[in-house]
């Protein structure tokens, strides 16, 4: 078995623990319906063992750090917090003094969400790129020069560390472990069983542009853009989007440019794009993404696949197809 070690202390992020603990039991499950053995045991450590609280009031038992009885973790993960629970996360003795003799036994090494930073303090992400909550990129750049902070991605993996943006992204890179130790097949089963919309790759934009449309748009358009994301593989055209918020075509021109920041045509094509660069990295054909997607002939959907992410949709398929 493989042990899976997650660093806790007063005040984490409950979700950076529970996103990616249920990835790793799902695969166990998975696995036993295969009538094969478990690959994962999970291990929740803090500094001193015991009860320790979330930020969301759930208290949870963990063992000691110093006590821990693996001498070669699979993988250690440290989960994220505010900011006040991080820097005393961050100070706390025992964890500078146990984290790096455990880091430097590990297969892999990691973090989710702002967890880095009690990394990055004890230099262990010196010289690596990495992914954190966006809003905390900056003043992980900051704090710490020496890290290459990618503030856009959703996980990253640099060799042996890996490291998780915001809570969700957990379950994302927990999955793509997954995917590594076992096979795809069963990283996509235990994303089917947690009722996931899709499996997605680290290189993966925190910022989406359907969600943040979601946030700037007022309500009518908040329920439009769920209903394109839904619809991406017919025509979407203007007069259909306006008749279906009962607006004028120019009315509604003004107003969805004004709402989300893009015409209606420049956000179809987004939305389009984005789900061929996710459908594309499971391996499928450019014909059957560009047929889902609504951008077809397959030579449409390579001339706005390459002028939008600079590189050919095949050769983007090649290079990260999850095979």
């Amino acid at each position: 078995m493989q042990d899976i070690v997650f660093v806790v202390y007063p005040g984490f992020e409950l979700l950076d623990l529970a996103g990616p603990t249920s990835v790793f039991n799902g695969a166990n499950r998975a696995l036993s319906l295969r009538s094969q053995p478990p690959f994962y045991k999970i291990l929740v450590v803090s500094a001193a063992g015991g009860p320790v609280t979330s930020s969301s009031g759930i208290v949870l038992e963990t063992a000691a750090i110093a006590t821990l009885s693996t001498k070669h973790p699979a993988t250690i993960l440290v989960v994220g917090a505010e900011r006040e629970p991080l820097l005393a996360a961050v100070s706390d003795a025992a964890l500078r003094e146990a984290v790096p003799s455990l880091a430097a036994s590990a297969t892999r090494l990691g973090s989710v969400c702002t967890g880095g930073f009690v990394l990055a303090s004890l230099g262990l992400l010196d010289g690596h790129a990495v992914a954190t909550h966006w809003d905390s990129s900056e003043p992980l750049t900051r704090t710490f020069p020496q890290v290459k902070v990618n503030p856009d991605a959703l996980y990253v993996v640099d060799g042996r560390i890996w490291t998780s943006a915001g809570v969700t992204t957990g379950i994302d890179m927990a999955l793509a472990m997954v995917a590594q130790d076992l096979d795809a097949t069963v990283a996509s089963e235990v994303a089917k069983r947690l009722v996931l919309y899709a499996r997605r790759p680290g290189y993966q934009s925190q910022f989406s542009p359907l969600l943040q449309a979601q946030v700037k748009g007022d309500s009518p358009f908040g329920e439009l853009i769920g209903w394109i994301q839904s619809n991406l593989d017919q025509p979407l055209e203007v007069p259909l989007l306006a008749a279906r918020v009962g607006m004028t075509e120019r009315t509604f021109h003004r107003k969805f440019a004004a709402a989300t920041g893009e015409t209606p045509a420049r956000f179809v094509e987004i939305a389009r794009l984005d789900a061929a660069r996710m459908l594309l990295s499971r391996g499928l054909s450019l014909k059957s993404v560009a047929a889902q997607v609504g951008l077809f002939p397959p030579a449409r959907l390579a001339e706005a696949f390459e002028r939008r992410f600079g590189i050919a949709p095949r050769l983007f398929r090649d290079m990260h197809a999850q095979l």
